[in-house]
């Protein structure tokens, strides 16, 4: 195949597909970024990402990936030596634990595992018997794309209010933001993560701490140490702080292009966009996995994630043989299996600037890769989830 017969189908994770709309708005010189425009411009995308994040809290912007972000919301609530509450349910809880660990942070496992949503029980149980409240947080991750996994976020919160514990109540929704329900402010949350490279359909490199008035106060405090993530620094009048410097001011400037895409579609909307295209995948898988040598990692059905569905290959068959099989022979970009699922999966991205033809060729693409490494899979698959778009 020609390295030019047509494009790409990126189907992972993140990042995800770029609108043109969004690549288009990048496509200008650099301004002065005193300019009262570009200021406007800026605070206009403030304003919209508090629509997003369905919060009247303050929303602050780094030039960042996701895990910058988790950063700033340790540092800026946190001080050597406290407890954190982190369930063992997925990938990127764990990564961000160990992040706080590095900060001298003691780490408080809620008990979970890698096939089920984080589970609330767990969390209000180990709360309750936290007597002195030596927990000063609890992290979560709202979708787990390592396992393609989405916990109940208000059910989370209830948890930690049933408990009457004064914990922060954190959030990464870097993989679920702009593909499922997510309101801050109803759920009781205190800091939120977000990231533009997945559901907000922009290119890498903007992170988001949407931050409560508790957090704030906590911030106060806490003696972590903090520069250049520093909430309170970023919330000055004066625009250079914004940013802690000179703006990233083409990504503000896809930022602006992408959250017009967003409200211009309505949440609710690429909500239901996502859960259609979602489970036309999941259609597919069930039809593949019929030959039992695939399985959805996820056990039970709405725990599912609109964003990525991970698949587990069996024992024997080269899950990333598969994934390169894919990308080389029939241009579909997967994601690989992550920790415990390293190797033992593959993973097919669904989120963000996304239709049904696309979601069609991509599955057409993997039930190719698996005839062609040999993967026991039953056929139809296509067809299963063609059928459900076409009904559905």
């Amino acid at each position: 195949m020609s390295a030019s017969s047509g494009r790409n189908f990126l189907h992972t994770p993140g990042p995800t597909n770029i609108p043109e709309r969004v690549l288009r708005a990048m496509l200008q010189p650099a301004v002065d970024f005193t300019d009262p425009k570009f200021l406007a411009l800026t605070q206009s995308c403030f304003a919209d990402l508090k629509k997003v994040f369905r919060t009247e809290s303050e929303v602050i912007c780094y030039a960042s990936n996701g895990h910058g972000a988790w950063e700033a919301a340790l540092v800026n609530t946190l001080s050597p030596g406290d407890k954190v509450l982190v369930p063992t349910s997925g990938h990127f809880t764990q990564n961000w634990a160990e992040m706080a660990e590095a900060f001298g942070i003691e780490i408080v496992e809620a008990p979970g595992d890698w096939r089920h949503a984080i589970d609330p029980d767990a969390i209000e149980t180990c709360l309750r018997e936290d007597k002195d409240h030596a927990i000063k947080a609890v992290l979560t991750v709202h979708t787990d794309t390592a396992t393609g996994i989405t916990s109940d976020l208000a059910a989370l919160g209830r948890a930690i209010q049933n408990a009457k514990h004064p914990a922060l109540y954190m959030v990464d929704t870097v993989a679920a933001l702009g593909t499922v329900d997510f309101r801050m402010d109803d759920w009781g949350i205190d800091v939120a993560v977000g990231g533009s490279q997945k559901g907000l359909m922009q290119p890498p490199g903007l992170a988001f701490n949407a931050v409560s008035a508790k957090a704030l106060e906590a911030c106060k405090t806490a003696k972590l140490p903090r520069l250049y993530w520093d909430w309170e620094r970023r919330m000055e009048e004066a625009y250079y702080r914004w940013f802690c410097g000179t703006p990233p001011e083409h990504l503000l400037f896809a930022l602006r292009e992408g959250l017009d895409m967003v409200l211009e579609e309505g949440l609710d909307n690429a909500f239901d966009r996502h859960r259609r295209l979602a489970e036309a995948v999941r259609r597919a898988v069930a039809v593949w996995s019929r030959a039992n040598a695939l399985s959805l990692n996820a056990v039970v059905p709405e725990e599912r994630s609109n964003s990525v569905t991970t698949i587990l290959v069996a024992e024997g068959y080269d899950a990333d043989k598969l994934r390169m099989v894919s990308r080389e022979k029939f241009d579909v970009s997967l994601g690989s299996g992550l920790g415990k699922t390293r190797g033992k999966a593959f993973r097919i991205g669904h989120m963000g600037y996304l239709n049904e033809p696309m979601i069609l060729g991509a599955l057409a693409g993997v039930e190719a890769s698996l005839e062609a490494t040999g993967i026991p899979h039953e056929k139809g698959g296509v067809d299963a989830a063609l059928e459900f778009l076409a009904t559905g």
